[in-house]
């Protein structure tokens, strides 16, 4: 894969990625890219063009489908992005935002769980 143009991205986020492959050291010369027709919503147009993108990184056995915006240089960005944020999962689950935030959401559900639950099921029974 060429980290070449991904159309409407700003150059930092571009640069942020490319920080991040570097650190993770993903070589892009491994991952598989390949642009198919989309599907779903959409009707005629999203059927008949080729904007999606699947990658495959083979060495942490990842694939990555990517159909969010009509344009295929912002999907491939976006895949690559997915691509390194699984990766970071993988190779360094102690510095991925993506755990950071799962972790964050998983403190949020358990404290409003805590504030709404009531006596547990099957407690001591009320009564003679």
């Amino acid at each position: 894969m060429n980290f070449g143009d991904f159309g409407a991205v700003t150059p930092a986020k571009i640069e942020e990625l490319r920080g991040r492959l570097t650190r993770l050291g993903l070589d892009l010369r491994l991952v598989e890219e390949k642009s198919v027709k989309g599907g779903g919503k959409g009707g005629q147009k999203i059927n008949k063009t080729a904007s999606a993108v699947q990658l495959k990184y083979p060495p942490l056995n990842l694939f990555i489908r990517c159909q969010r915006e009509r344009s295929r240089a912002v999907n491939r960005f976006l895949a690559l992005r997915e691509l390194v944020d699984r990766a970071e999962l993988v190779l360094s689950p102690s510095t991925s935002v993506r755990l950071a935030g799962y972790e964050r959401i998983r403190r949020r559900k358990a404290r409003r769980s805590g504030k709404k639950a009531g006596p547990p099921p099957g407690g001591p029974a009320a009564g003679p």
